[in-house]
């Protein structure tokens, strides 16, 4: 696993070993990146599951200025650490040692607006992208966000969270990626 692109372009990630967390695989945060940006003009994004850190890190390379991650795992949130000063990135990533739910209430109170949301829960936990629906209705994802949820092939994400629709899904393997925009 790999900075794919941007500023720090070719640099090695750690990990979590072990079936804990299950990390985006290069191919997917490739394509997951070049259909939405490639390159961002500044901008948050907040990776709720982050395991390590990778699409935080990747989009921070990209062009975003900060990255606020959620992973309720201690051992991971090391990893995100230390992945985060392997890339000189530590100032850039704010990790939340809490579990998702807690998100809308955490960057509520830090007055954050996201532009780039990723949704990556345990593949057996589809109730977590409920989130999605309380962060948006707490005004906390910005007009021209993008929401990405990574989830099994299996599972049907809605063609809607109230204003930001479906506008792509593609399966990878056993992953598919599900991306949403604010239409019109």
């Amino acid at each position: 696993m790999r900075v794919i692109s941007g500023s720090r372009r070719g640099t090695p990630l750690k990990s979590l070993p072990g079936t804990s967390t299950r990390p985006t695989s290069d191919k997917v945060k490739e394509s997951v990146f070049n259909k939405i940006g490639p390159y961002f003009d500044g901008g948050t994004v907040v990776e709720l599951f982050g395991g390590s850190g990778s699409i935080s890190i990747e989009a921070l390379s990209r062009g975003m200025d900060q990255a606020i991650v959620f992973e309720k795992n201690s051992k991971a949130c090391a990893v995100i650490k230390a992945n985060a000063e392997k890339c000189r990135l530590e100032q850039q990533v704010h990790i939340e040692r809490k579990d998702a739910r807690q998100a809308a209430a955490v960057l509520k109170q830090k007055n954050v607006r996201i532009d780039l949301l990723f949704v990556d829960p345990p593949y057996a936990a589809v109730d977590y992208y409920d989130g999605i629906k309380e962060l948006i209705d707490q005004g906390l994802v910005a007009e021209d966000a993008t929401v990405v949820c990574e989830h099994e092939k299996e599972v049907t994400l809605p063609e809607q969270y109230e204003a930001y629709t479906q506008i792509s899904s593609k399966i990878y393997g056993n992953t598919a990626i599900t991306i949403y925009e604010k239409r019109g």
